[in-house]
């Protein structure tokens, strides 16, 4: 299994802010995901635009493999077609846990119970994380024949158009932390103050 964490996106409705770069406790949103996703011991490629983006700091030291994607302003398809396209030539045969960076309540442990679903259904059923009223969220898990579908990804619609028919076995986490990502300032405010943490 590989990770990929999909940070190439352009905080558009932040204004001027970026989104990846709030802090939590000491550390940037995208830090804290990474070493998230870097505890499963698998191999993880972060998607970052070309050139970094002001992006690059959070993964000083940690040992990622950085997706440039030049033309990341095509939306969250062209980041995952970039992110496929490597891991086509190193891990063809390995499946591919989707997390996406800006949903700041996913723990650890809900990856490992994602990831403990898609191992009990054989390795062969994408698997993801569910809000407690079963809206699909993240971490997603897919096998290889549906990932390399996304080689040939475009547009916004992220990996939908890949996973048209495919069984996806939900794993239903609490309240809405699969689901609620943090896209403006306001999402944030909201969330520190629900969460108890200062900016």
């Amino acid at each position: 299994m590989f990770v990929v964490i999909p940070a190439a996106g352009a905080s558009r409705r932040m204004r001027g802010r970026d989104k990846l770069n709030e802090t939590i406790h000491g550390h940037t949103v995208l830090q804290r995901q990474t070493n998230r996703a870097l505890c499963l011991g698998c191999p993880v490629l972060v998607c970052l635009p070309e050139g970094g983006g002001g992006r690059e700091h959070s993964l000083t030291g940690l040992s990622v493999e950085i997706v440039n994607v030049p033309d990341a302003a095509e939306g969250l398809g062209a980041t995952l077609r970039a992110a496929a396209r490597q891991a086509l030539r190193k891990y063809p045969e390995d499946a591919m846990l989707v997390l996406l960076p800006d949903v700041p309540d996913i723990t650890f442990t809900d990856i490992q119970s994602v990831q403990a679903a898609f191992k009990a259904a054989g390795g062969k059923t994408a698997a993801r994380a569910t809000d407690s009223k079963n809206a699909p969220g993240t971490p997603l898990i897919l096998p290889p024949r549906v990932w390399h579908k996304f080689t040939e990804l475009s547009g916004d619609r992220g990996g939908r158009e890949a996973l048209d028919g495919e069984k996806i076995i939900g794993v239903p986490l609490k309240d809405d932390r699969a689901t609620r990502d943090l896209d403006t300032p306001e999402d944030w405010a909201e969330w520190r103050l629900k969460s108890d943490i200062p900016d």
